[in-house]
């Protein structure tokens, strides 16, 4: 039997009996009422960290990241509006 062969039996064996105990585990209220609460937190500090960095940016008269995205969204929807001209002003040269 190879040593590939036996280290993979070992590994199967380890995650059937890891897998089955984070399983039961993890759907225990006992983790999952705190793990709940800790993830709330940090998104609500994520949600206000992001609110206040976007007023002091926009109070340094710099633009905000949100601000930014929406340029580049339109920056790109113009971009494609100029290739599809261009694709129909080749088009017309060839037709004519």
């Amino acid at each position: 039997m190879s040593v590939w062969k036996i280290w993979k039996s070992g590994f199967d064996r380890w995650e059937q009996t890891t897998s089955g105990y984070l399983d039961q585990a993890l759907r225990s209220p006992a983790i999952l009422g705190p793990t709940g609460s800790m993830l709330k937190a940090v998104m609500n500090t994520k949600s206000t960290t992001g609110k206040v960095l976007s007023r002091t940016w926009n109070a340094m008269g710099l633009t905000s990241r949100d601000d930014q995205d929406l340029a580049m969204h339109r920056i790109n929807q113009l971009e494609s509006q100029i290739l599809d001209l261009q694709d129909e002003i080749r088009d017309l040269r060839e037709k004519a």
